[in-house]
């Protein structure tokens, strides 16, 4: 029989017992609730209403990733926070935005993500501010995630899967060049700065030291 762990307003509640087909219907009921999150791992079901302080630094980031590929001229096809789930591996979640970079050309186009087909994104981003109760670094990795942005106590650390295990890299893999500290450097003026200056800062910044220059003849 499921159990559950009782929440508090800014605690996710928690399921236990929980079988795949019943965390598909979940999935199904809530779907027309965005304001709920859920990730399934192994019969463990984390249910989560998003916070302000978590949306804001997760848009921010988001727009980070869409200036990148627009300057740097790069495929992208975003998923924002749809459900990436397998059956096969027991595991599910929605992250806080993801996107194809370099398999962009493959999923477009479609009408139905199915990744026992398609290939996981290239890039998910992952803000922590509240306890969870389930590892999402982990499901994202038995979800094969190349790369994931996460955003833990006012810190970017870049997380890059190798042997089905992440480890933390200075520099992004997606976009070379470009390393978590001045990601870091840039999110930290959220609360002093509004968001549109953020992104025009950091917009100037990597037209100065990531766009390629044509060489002078």
């Amino acid at each position: 029989m499921p159990t559950s762990t009782r929440s508090s307003a800014y605690q996710p509640a928690v399921l236990h017992g929980i079988d795949w087909d019943t965390y598909t219907r979940l999935l199904r009921a809530f779907d027309a609730r965005h304001r709920f999150r859920l990730t399934y791992d192994r019969g463990t079901l984390e249910i989560m209403s998003p916070r302000w302080d978590h949306e804001r630094p997760a848009y921010l980031l988001g727009r980070f990733v869409d200036v990148l590929t627009e300057e740097l001229d790069l495929p992208c096809e975003p998923g924002r926070t749809v459900t990436l789930r397998r059956r096969r591996k027991q595991r599910g979640l929605e992250p806080d935005n993801c996107y194809w970079i370099g398999s962009a050309d493959r999923i477009t186009g479609k009408k139905k993500l199915d990744l026992r087909v398609d290939p996981p994104p290239d890039l998910a981003i992952e803000v922590d501010v509240t306890k969870t109760s389930v590892d999402r670094m982990s499901v994202y990795a038995a979800l094969r995630i190349p790369e994931v942005w996460r955003l833990t106590a006012g810190k970017v650390t870049f997380h890059v899967l190798k042997a089905g295990v992440y480890h933390i890299r200075s520099k992004s893999v997606c976009f070379p060049g470009l390393s978590s500290a001045r990601v870091t450097a840039f999110i930290n003026q959220l609360g002093s700065v509004g968001t549109p200056v953020i992104v025009r800062q950091f917009r100037a910044w990597v037209r100065e030291h990531l766009v390629k220059r044509p060489t002078e003849k």
